[in-house]
């Protein structure tokens, strides 16, 4: 099975499409302004010298290449002239600023040229690995090369000094990342020898030990404590891992690696049963931006950095091509409007680097008298930029390609993972998706006349019990799809129960014991203190069913009325402990998580208490 990509993808009016304007319009123009003002574009001028300000850092380029695929993704789209001119800006520093032997890296050709591939926690082939991806977006969107030849020249240099001479001072990657990088280059040039580069990467990885005995972390951070295909649990630091787990996934389907495939699937079960937010963040610690143990998923002290949802998504889009499961798309559908799409304001100006998953003042108060000493829990306030600003640029590049989850096809069979308004050609023919979801579950399906073939629903998990297809085709229902055969112009139509529905956390998830989410379709809510008073846990929620949508005009938004009840201060008037409790009736009025701190900063919860 191959997805089929954003380029033979047009977004329609609708969700998705409201949200790619704002990151065309807005969001691509706030991170370059934040990147110039920081000194990122300027590092590419390799002019800067001791004593001067914004001294380049290690993983600058990676921010760059970021920002150039995402200019990529849009321009292929719209023309921006704008964006276009800045991009052969850069690129044409980055032909003048290469090495002979074809290094590129604005931090070590600057700072430390003595030290080049000496220091493996450095971010050298992950800063290459996302200028290799930034080259091949721009190629596709222009058809300039002069990216794409430096990056080969570049790559060239470093297929010589890892894979035939070893002459480096490590063997694999700190930071994974090139090796998904590397399949795409060799997708686009058909150079056998990229995917090769990608494949002993990946071999290589965990056949020695890389981490010195006195080093700050384990060969276990960096996913190195195993060979790859003996890796059965997500271990260390959870971007890196998914990155990992994505080269791996490309190269176990590349090259039919069983043995390689059978890791992959234990990795994505291991998380998505044991260590996998509700809303589809990953990470739960600070330390190390890391996972942790099975069901350890605190929620004001979670860490589920944006960048970690978005190589999640990555991961999971390539394990479905290898295994037709709706799990794929579920978790797929539940990162990217959750804990993809909070780590960026609705204006597209600010961003979360973190995603917790509650929000408590009581909280951010802590250890007054000995301020440098502060517990790791995230400030409820957005940011224009921040210091290790990989978020904004991932954001802005993964709206712009958000076609490329909606379907894939196999010889037979076009399936349709997630309900985007859209127009996508496929080699069966082209098919229309109409819809206004999230917030409406009725989705129609037109073929064209041409189309001949299977059609294949994932049937989300929140709705495998409720939903109907229109009119009544015989669909079969397998492995969470929908299987309808199609022959010519057709018209069907899909509904899928959105109602509000608790959810409850395996008891094992000691943090949630005794109390509810609530979920509506693919989207995870939560409550504001904005909204709903100080004191969130003093809040009891009631029935699910007893509820009322409403708009919410200010944010955009369908938000979610239930009645409950909320515990009464006055019930503690003696002290910090009572006897009895008091309870008055109240409404909680719950938004969706992706829209939370939109208003200023407040308390936030996902998980209330159960009734």
């Amino acid at each position: 099975m191959e997805n089929i990509s954003f380029r033979d993808v047009t977004i329609k009016d609708g969700f998705w499409r409201d949200r790619q304007k704002i990151n065309a319009e807005k969001t691509i123009y706030n991170v370059r302004d934040r990147f110039a003002e920081t000194g990122r574009f300027d590092a590419f001028r390799f002019e800067w010298k001791e004593g001067m300000e914004n001294r380049p850092h290690i993983f600058w380029d990676s921010d760059i290449a970021k920002w150039i695929e995402s200019v990529a993704f849009i321009i292929e789209k719209e023309p921006r002239p704008d964006l276009e001119k800045k991009v052969d800006e850069v690129v044409d520093l980055m032909e003048k600023n290469q090495w002979e032997d074809g290094y590129f890296n604005s931090y070590f050709s600057v700072c430390e040229p003595e030290n080049r591939f000496t220091n493996r926690d450095w971010h050298e082939l992950y800063c290459a690995g996302h200028l290799t991806e930034a080259a091949v977006a721009y190629y596709y969107a222009t058809g300039k090369d002069k990216m794409l030849k430096i990056m080969c020249k570049y790559l060239d240099l470093i297929d010589r000094i890892f894979r035939v001479e070893d002459s480096a001072a490590f063997h694999t990657p700190g930071h994974e990342e090139i090796e998904l990088a590397l399949v795409k280059l060799y997708r686009c040039t058909g150079e056998k020898k990229w995917l090769n580069l990608a494949k002993h990467f990946i071999d290589r990885r965990g056949m020695q030990e890389e981490v010195p005995e006195d080093f700050w972390c384990s060969s276990r951070y960096y996913q190195s404590h195993l060979p790859c295909r003996e890796q059965l649990t997500a271990e260390g630091h959870s971007v890196r891992a998914c990155y990992l787990y994505a080269g791996m996934a490309d190269i176990a389907f590349e090259y039919d690696d069983e043995a390689l495939k059978k890791a992959c699937f234990s990795l994505f079960d291991d998380i998505y049963n044991k260590k996998m937010y509700l809303t589809g963040g990953i990470g739960q610690t600070a330390v190390g931006e890391a996972f942790t143990v099975p069901y350890d998923l605190p929620n004001s002290r979670a860490y589920t950095e944006t960048c970690a949802a978005i190589a999640l998504v990555y991961f999971a889009s390539r394990m479905q091509k290898m295994r037709v499961d709706a799990r794929f798309g579920d978790v797929i559908e539940r990162a990217i409007f959750n804990g993809v799409l909070s780590g960026v304001s609705l204006d597209g100006g600010s961003f979360f680097y973190k995603n917790p998953l509650e929000f408590l003042h009581a909280e951010r108060g802590r250890n007054v008298g000995v301020p440098r000493q502060q517990e790791p829990f995230p400030e409820a306030v957005r940011q224009r930029v921040f210091s290790c600003s990989c978020c904004p640029p991932n954001i802005t590049r993964f709206i712009a390609s958000i076609g490329d989850y909606i379907c894939s096809e196999d010889e037979n069979t076009v399936y349709i993972h997630q309900y985007i308004a859209s127009t996508v050609k496929t080699a069966k023919g082209e098919i229309e998706i109409e819809t206004g979801y999230p917030y409406d579950g009725k989705v129609k399906i037109v073929t064209g006349a041409d189309f001949r073939g299977k059609l294949a629903l994932r049937i989300p998990g929140f709705s495998k019990d409720s939903f109907e297809i229109k009119p009544d085709a015989g669909a079969v229902v397998k492995d969470g799809y929908a299987y309808i055969d199609v022959a010519g112009a057709a018209e069907f139509e899909i509904n899928l129960d959105i109602s509000p529905k608790a959810v409850y956390a395996n008891p094992l998830v000691n943090e949630d014991a005794g109390r509810v989410a609530v979920t509506m379709g693919p989207l995870v809510y939560c409550a504001e203190s904005v909204d709903n008073g100080e004191n969130l846990r003093a809040l009891k929620i009631g029935k699910i069913t007893d509820f009322e949508r409403k708009f919410n005009a200010g944010l955009g938004t369908t938000d979610i009325i239930i009645k409950g009840r909320r515990l009464r201060q006055e019930t503690f008037e003696g002290g910090l402990y009572a006897y009895e409790r008091e309870y008055e009736p109240c409404e909680i009025r719950l938004i969706p998580f992706y829209a939370c701190i939109n208003r200023g900063e407040c308390d936030m919860t996902v998980w209330l208490v159960s009734d």
